[in-house]
């Protein structure tokens, strides 16, 4: 799908670095990490429940049913003991391992809004960080841009999670006209077989739908997560008169005529992609956030955390 290709000027993010210079960079991820401690923290407690798609896998107490909660956990001994609907609570999965899916194809090197989407997928993948760290867990990524894919292996602590952040931000942009696979990166994922956890896949989720029976397989085994990272200019193009439409991964450049029915069609095309890309993910039993360049992300992810939470624990929005 194509981008236009305009630029955010200095509307760079306080996080975002300039240039890979090594201290505007260490001091740009310091502040990523401040930003996100101070509205993050508290928001798990050592509870995985927030995050994790899942309620977690080991059986707690039984409590009574209250509309809203999912009925596959029902208790079906206990209601029939007590003549009242009870469902089993579960408890929180400890020693948590997740591995995070980096598309920072192309098409990522693209923002109209505060960021471009590459800073935006560095950002949640400091949130995912943030909120899964603590006790025994341990995250990890593979990252694609287009090239070649980069394995940063499992581990637990602040200094790898700082380091993963780190390396991850100076993975150098492929050039343009360079392709993503995202297929062949949940791939990576799901072969070899790793112990059950969490996987979390960061993507525009442009481009072709041919990831669905890959992300199913690795739904076989892990919880999913899906961070869907969108600029306003991949959903609606401005009034502006002519612009140069690009597509960075094909390299292919067109300039046109924003005409109101031109704006009308590129807006239904992109309307009709999302909806496909959010159907393929429930059908894989995926959860999905969505998090845009021009809106405030961290917000994003806190109502995301909290509704989850709300669902899981039987209360109401």
């Amino acid at each position: 799908m194509s981008t236009a290709s305009e630029h955010y000027g200095d509307r760079r993010p306080s996080w975002a670095p300039p240039a890979l210079d090594e201290g505007r960079l260490s001091v740009a991820l310091r502040t990523l990490e401040l930003s996100v401690r101070g509205r993050l923290d508290g928001l798990l407690q050592g509870n995985h429940l927030g995050l994790v798609p899942g309620p977690g896998s080991e059986p707690g107490e039984a409590r009574i049913y209250q509309p809203g909660d999912d009925v596959r956990r029902m208790d079906w001994a206990v209601t029939a003991r007590t003549t009242e609907p009870h469902i089993r609570q579960t408890i929180a999965d400890r020693e948590l391992e997740t591995w995070v899916a980096m598309d920072l194809s192309p098409s990522l090197d693209f923002g109209s809004g505060a960021c471009d989407k590459r800073e935006l997928a560095v950002a949640a993948l400091a949130a995912v960080t943030h909120l899964t760290s603590g006790g025994g867990n341990r995250i990890g990524a593979v990252v694609s841009t287009g090239e070649g894919l980069r394995r940063l292996p499992a581990r637990g602590g602040l200094a790898h999670s700082r380091a993963l952040l780190r390396q991850v931000a100076q993975i150098p942009r492929a050039p343009e006209g360079t392709r993503g696979d995202l297929a062949e990166l949940l791939e990576s994922l799901r072969r070899p077989p790793r112990r059950r956890g969490l996987a979390v896949v960061i993507s525009d989720f442009l481009g072709d739908i041919d990831w669905q029976r890959v992300l199913r397989g690795l739904g076989a085994r892990h919880s999913l997560l899906a961070i869907e990272l969108v600029d306003p200019r991949d959903v609606e193009l401005p009034a502006v008169g002519t612009v140069l439409l690009s597509d960075p991964e094909t390299g292919k450049q067109r300039e046109v005529q924003t005409t109101p029915v031109l704006r009308k069609e590129f807006a239904a095309a992109a309307a009709a992609h999302r909806d496909d890309v959010a159907a393929t993910l429930r059908r894989a039993g995926c959860a999905q956030l969505t998090l845009r360049t021009d809106s405030d992300w961290i917000a994003d992810v806190v109502r995301f955390v909290v509704a989850r939470k709300r669902g899981w624990s039987g209360g109401t929005a």
